[in-house]
């Protein structure tokens, strides 16, 4: 299909006097679509978003990943995903994990994973934006978009302009991480889009032996985050070297933890 024919048919499928879509649009049915941010680096976030695509996906949804951290993306690595996005006369085409889960991150567009990618702000926002925009995502019963950490144009350029129905926010149990992921809140509180709950990350080490739950990085602030946030606290993840295993390998859609099961299980449930 030749650029011409391509605006034809969107043409054809807009009402008058309405502006025309983008080509994705006409194939992309996507019921609901869930940030993940955190207020600092460190916390583990893209981990979280990684494992709950993971969970949902073991729960019979259908998933996509966005990975919107554009300068430091790491969802293909987590997952060994080196196949560059295919191409179709409406958009880009996300390739797929074992699991089903479509993925687009800007690691795929690389000639090599380890380059870096230095743009300033607006050229971040487009290329997030074009993620949206241009990319076939076809029918998927969540969409989950990792974001930097803070409050950077990229996350703004998602709470603004992508139907986000609501956000995730990832700690840890240091107070400086509490502290600032209540200001990457504000930033969704006044943008009008929903926090669903808070994940605490790398909450305890669970011993081997015992299973005593020791709180290496201090005493949880979980609870106390989600009731100052006013929202519900969805969980506390484990420090767990086999995760970071797993993770370096591409192997993450091998790691189960009972938790985060639970945690997609109520994910699932708010969002009805």
């Amino acid at each position: 299909m030749t650029p011409e024919e391509k605006q034809r048919l969107i043409e054809s499928q807009t009402p008058k006097g309405e502006a025309a879509p983008k080509p994705s649009a006409l194939v992309n049915h996507i019921d609901h679509v869930i940030a993940v941010m955190s207020g600092k680096g460190g916390v583990g976030k893209s981990s979280v978003a990684a494992m709950l695509a993971v969970a949902l996906a073991r729960a019979g949804k259908r998933v996509g990943l966005l990975d919107g951290d554009i300068t430091g993306p790491s969802i293909p690595k987590m997952f060994g995903l080196r196949t560059p996005p295919g191409l179709s006369p409406l958009g880009a085409v996300p390739p797929q994990t074992g699991a089903g889960i479509s993925i687009m991150s800007i690691n795929l567009l690389l000639e090599d994973e380890a380059q870096a990618v230095i743009w300033r702000g607006p050229l971040i926002s487009s290329a997030i934006q074009q993620f949206w925009d241009d990319v076939v995502w076809g029918n998927l019963d969540v969409l989950l978009v990792d974001l930097p950490p803070g409050t950077s144009d990229a996350s703004l350029t998602v709470l603004q302009s992508l139907p986000v129905d609501g956000v995730i926010m990832v700690t840890s149990p240091q107070d400086l991480a509490g502290m600032v992921v209540r200001k990457a809140a504000q930033m969704a509180q006044r943008l009008n889009v929903p926090i669903l709950g808070v994940i605490e990350n790398m909450s305890y080490v669970e011993c081997p032996k015992c299973g005593e739950h020791i709180e290496v990085f201090g005493p949880s602030h979980a609870e106390e985050v989600a009731r100052h946030l006013g929202v519900s606290l969805l969980g506390r993840l484990p420090l767990d070297p086999q995760l970071a295993r797993m993770g370096d390998t591409g192997a993450i859609e091998r790691y189960h933890n009972p938790t985060i099961d639970a945690i997609a299980a109520k994910l699932l449930e708010m969002l009805g």
